[in-house]
């Protein structure tokens, strides 16, 4: 047996990485001073590589597959005697089979992945831009000049509870702040209540103060263009009203 025979099972097993012991320092030394099997060897590992690419996605260049089947056609026939008594190599590109299966595999798990990553990325930047949306109306309310500013009191009983409204008509754009609010019964909260110059109370928002007193409504939805004239209180079930059904305990300038 020629040293190249006696090397060409353990080129296949270095290409693939599994060679171990000493069969690896025997055809690393004998790599050294044969340029043959040091070719044979780059021959392998590019074909191996080739593989890996047809997997993943891009078509293998027609050369390597010609050179495939030209290497296939100059294989001899073997008879089933000799079929019965393979070398161990053959069974090497089962091998490479089976982790080119393994690498499809890896690259599946990691494409999947990056897929729900860069999902999650991006309902969180939609979730930051409807804050950003939020804070800058809330801003452009507090900083408007067209802004009516109403404080909303109640009886003069210390400490007094107190709301602000803020208030832009053009943009239906509402910011409320209450300080000093008394406790609520159970199941029970406060509505705030936009008073038009003409027409009926319109719901403004439910709120129930902290341990506090202090509240806020941000934003409410409100109709478009309504002019007001103030802003009342009065409390209701948790649920809101569409009407008031109690009497106000807070009410701004007007009435």
């Amino acid at each position: 047996m020629s040293a190249h025979e006696q090397f060409a099972d353990d080129l296949a097993l270095y290409a693939l990485g599994v060679l171990e012991g000493p069969d690896r320092g025997a055809l690393e030394q004998h790599l050294q001073d044969c340029n043959e099997c040091s070719t044979e060897l780059q021959r392998l590992r590019g074909d191996m590589a080739l593989m890996a690419l047809s997997a993943a996605g891009p078509k293998p260049p027609q050369r390597s597959r010609q050179r495939l089947l030209d290497a296939i056609g100059r294989e001899p026939r073997q008879s089933a005697a000799a079929q019965k008594a393979l070398p161990r190599w053959t069974w090497v590109p089962w091998l490479a089979a089976a982790a080119l299966a393994l690498g499809i595999a890896v690259l599946w798990v990691n494409n999947r992945d990056l897929h729900e990553t860069i999902a999650r990325l991006e309902n969180e930047s939609t979730r930051q831009q409807a804050q950003l949306e939020k804070a800058r109306e809330v801003v452009e309310t507090l900083t408007s000049s067209d802004a009516l500013r109403i404080t909303v009191v109640a009886a003069k009983v210390p400490p007094q509870p107190q709301g602000k409204a803020i208030y832009v008509r053009d943009r239906s754009s509402l910011i409320f702040l209450a300080s000093n609010m008394p406790k609520l019964p159970a199941q029970k909260a406060y509505e705030l209540w936009l008073i038009p110059t003409s027409g009926a109370p319109i719901p403004a928002g439910v709120f129930k103060p902290d341990a506090r007193g202090s509240a806020q409504i941000i934003q409410p939805p409100l109709p478009a263009g309504v002019e007001a004239k103030t802003f009342a209180i009065t409390v209701e079930p948790e649920t809101g009203s569409s009407a008031p059904t109690s009497a106000v305990v807070m009410v701004g300038a007007g009435l």
